[in-house]
């Protein structure tokens, strides 16, 4: 590490603004032990013209958005880059030769190439479990919410109805068998959360250690016995090139037709045309979802219109509290980078 400051830049965003990122990293290395340049990328519309613009990164990377060319200037000048939903533009990877790192100020990095990143000697760290805690509880309401009909009810009051048609469709939750494909930290702490149901949990991931899932109580098995066996499917896994839509018409037809399908992650890992068709066919009994392939839905969706689902617009991570819990995580992190000589600036 050089003797010299570091010059770190961090760009917030009106969910995690760069002044709580800023004092967390005061706090943690020191007033003087960085040069510290704060900014945040606001735009018209706030927080849900961020999370339209989020979802286009998603789907086409960091150079699918327009971002102030302000911001951009200023990433060139940094040593450690801090974002939160900030796109990083692969000019800034490319040309800002002092750059060691991209730290994301929360679990996913869509918003930085990573190839592009590694082809210029940039390390891209995220902070783990910020929202895992939120996550795992709407999960839980998801599934709740579609076995019981609670969100069909109360659009039909809210609309001057009483639908009482659903007592051969609401099914309890107590003594059937949760299966989860991914078993990180979301996964795990929605597991604790199911501990008072009695409910029998299997999981699916090739990443984790078998002897961490029997010691949580859950039964290690394949993917496809996931399909075969759960009467709830939850979806935890990290999205990757290898696993983008993994979950398609091959998996919905292997569930049970009591099963329920419910997905919190990305949209990409599911085939959602094939997934639309099992539900408009009654191939299975449900699905809660949180996550689409086009943000906001249209008015015309299909998605719109059936009646065996419950949808949330895309804010199972968004709590005051998962917010919040950003700053400490980034300072940990940005701690760790600088204290690690072996991530040295480049020439």
């Amino acid at each position: 590490m050089s003797s010299e400051r570091p010059r770190i830049v961090v760009i917030g965003d009106v969910y995690v603004p760069a002044a709580s990122i800023t004092a967390a990293l005061q706090e943690r290395l020191g007033q003087d032990a960085a040069d510290i340049i704060a900014e945040d990328w606001s735009l018209p519309g706030g927080g849900p013209a961020i999370h339209a613009l989020q979802h286009q990164i998603e789907l086409h990377g960091p150079d699918a958005v327009d971002v102030p060319a302000e911001l951009v200037e200023l990433s060139l000048t940094a040593d450690i880059l801090v974002v939160h939903f900030f796109p990083v533009p692969n000019r800034v990877l490319a040309e800002n030769g002092a750059l060691r790192a991209v730290v994301v100020a929360r679990a996913g990095t869509e918003n930085v190439d990573a190839a592009e990143a590694a082809a210029h000697g940039v390390s891209v760290d995220n902070i783990a479990g910020r929202n895992a805690p939120a996550v795992a509880e709407i999960t839980l309401g998801l599934v709740l919410a579609e076995m019981r009909n609670i969100a069909r009810a109360d659009r039909s009051i809210a609309t001057g109805g009483w639908r009482k048609d659903y007592h051969s469709r609401s099914t309890e939750l107590g003594e059937r068998t949760v299966g989860l494909i991914g078993y990180g930290q979301v996964g795990r702490r929605f597991v604790k959360l199911l501990s008072g149901f009695g409910v029998n949990v299997i999981a699916s991931d090739p990443y984790a250690d078998p002897a961490v899932l029997q010691a949580d109580g859950v039964t290690p098995v394949s993917f496809d016995q996931v399909f075969e066996q759960a009467d709830v499917i939850t979806v935890f896994a990290r999205l990757t090139e290898e696993n983008t839509r993994f979950i398609g018409r091959e998996q919905f037809a292997k569930m049970k037709p009591t099963a329920y399908f419910v997905n919190t992650a990305r949209s990409r890992l599911v085939d959602y045309d094939a997934l639309l068709i099992a539900l408009e066919t009654d191939q299975i009994a449900g699905a809660a979802l949180d996550v689409f392939d086009e943000e906001p839905l249209p008015a015309d969706s299909r998605w719109r219109h059936l009646d065996n689902t419950t949808l949330t617009a895309h804010f199972a991570g968004d709590t005051p509290e998962s917010f919040s819990r950003s700053g400490g995580l980034v300072a940990g992190v940005v701690d760790g980078i600088l204290t690690d000589e072996s991530n040295a600036p480049r020439n």
